[in-house]
């Protein structure tokens, strides 16, 4: 068995809690670990979208920085 250790919640936090459980016999440590889980991935999928955001950054210079597009604005 894993090792386990007391923690101190809100209980307002202990009710959240209990309203997003998947189903009633689900455990705080498995729903917790669930939600570290997807922060996780949220968190990696936001690095990702940071990174095309900045190798797109040069290309959409060049398409949208130019002297044509500027004409256009002053007709």
């Amino acid at each position: 068995m894993a090792e386990t250790t007391t923690i101190q919640l809100e209980k307002k936090v202990v009710k959240e809690l209990k309203g997003v459980k998947e189903y009633p016999e689900q455990t705080y440590s498995a729903l917790i670990k669930r939600m570290v889980e997807t922060y996780r991935k949220a968190k990696e999928r936001d690095q990702y979208d940071k990174f095309l955001h900045e190798i797109q950054k040069q290309k959409m210079k060049e398409l949208w920085d130019n002297e044509e597009d500027e004409d256009w604005e002053h007709a």
